[in-house]
């Protein structure tokens, strides 16, 4: 079960669970799409895997799967995440 995770670790951007701007990795590492595109160049800081669009929870099944509300905000060292991913 995905947490769907509340925020971008990267920029902090709200992402509600409905939100259309929400990404993902394999480790559901959370990012907001103009973080995916424009910082991270589609590879996870964390994973060095790619993103996929986030999945949205149905409202009708949140009072029993609840979304999370941990908040993971770690922003990327951008000029170490290029080198990584240029090398």
């Amino acid at each position: 079960m995905l947490e769907i995770r509340p925020t971008c670790e990267n920029c902090n951007k709200s992402l509600p669970f409905d939100s259309q701007e929400a990404m993902i990795c394999t480790f559901e590492c959370t990012f907001c799409k103009n973080c995916v595109e424009t910082v991270l160049q589609h590879v996870c800081p964390n994973c060095g895997g790619g993103f996929e669009k986030r999945p949205i929870r149905p409202e009708n099944v949140l009072a029993k799967y609840p979304i999370s509300t941990k908040t993971v905000h770690k922003p990327v060292d951008i000029k170490a995440h290029l080198k990584r991913i240029n090398n």
